[in-house]
């Protein structure tokens, strides 16, 4: 079993885990906003203070590749790559969509064979980056930014019982009435969230390329133009 660091910016919140023996050894998380960039190093040197402490050497650094923030994305990457080719260890790229559905199914009463899982991550406006996974995380409904409507996962919601969930399901709150729609609040993507799935990519050899590997943004960023300063 692999002694792995795992780092996730996709979104608001910023969180790093030491994974160990299949258990989370250490985590921590900052959940004020964008403060990624002042935060992330120090988590990190948390966590390899730890596995220095427990004496456990680094096999592989896992980092959420998105979607989600480009900003978020970018400095998780970064750091991730710069880590692994300074370590000579192997890079790992985790999905966001499938740490928050992996977070859900393991933490959230009622899940079964049958259950289906719709991560939504906030996209501004009406939009969001989401998908449908099944129990065995694969996907129903592709990875895509889909503009919600009171008609989105119609289908899906037709067939039984959908769980949505994510920083960008409030928004379908308001508009989706389906009674097959279950909301799950609280589910945010988070590093010690990734244990399962870093460990999986490990054991079959699953790896990034260190120096070129992109995040998943989906869509090209767009900039927003600033407000003319008021005097």
């Amino acid at each position: 079993m692999a002694t792995i660091l795992n780092i996730e910016t996709s979104t608001d919140v910023c969180s790093v885990a030491l994974t160990t023996d299949m258990a989370v050894a250490c985590h921590f998380e900052e959940f004020k906003g964008q403060n990624h960039a002042a935060v992330l190093s120090g988590f990190i040197k948390q966590c390899l203070d730890q596995a220095k402490l427990e004496d456990k050497q680094l096999d592989a650094i896992a980092v959420s590749i998105g979607p989600g923030s480009y900003t978020g994305l970018r400095i998780g990457l970064s750091e991730a790559k710069g880590l692994a080719y300074a370590l000579d260890i192997p890079l790992i790229g985790i999905p966001t969509l499938q740490i928050m559905a992996t977070s859900v199914m393991f933490g959230y009463p009622g899940v079964n064979l049958e259950t289906r899982f719709a991560p939504m991550i906030d996209a501004r406006r009406m939009e969001v980056y989401t998908c449908v996974l099944d129990m065995w995380l694969h996907e129903i409904m592709p990875t895509q930014p889909l503009i919600l409507t009171p008609g989105s996962y119609h289908d899906l919601l037709e067939s039984g019982p959908l769980l949505l969930f994510g920083n960008g399901s409030g928004k379908a709150r308001d508009i989706i009435r389906h009674p097959n729609a279950v909301f799950v609040s609280g589910i945010v993507p988070l590093a010690s969230d990734m244990l399962a799935l870093s460990e999986k990519a490990f054991r079959e050899n699953d790896f990034l390329d260190r120096a070129y590997s992109v995040p998943l943004y989906l869509k090209e960023f767009q900039a927003t133009k600033p407000k003319n300063p008021v005097f």
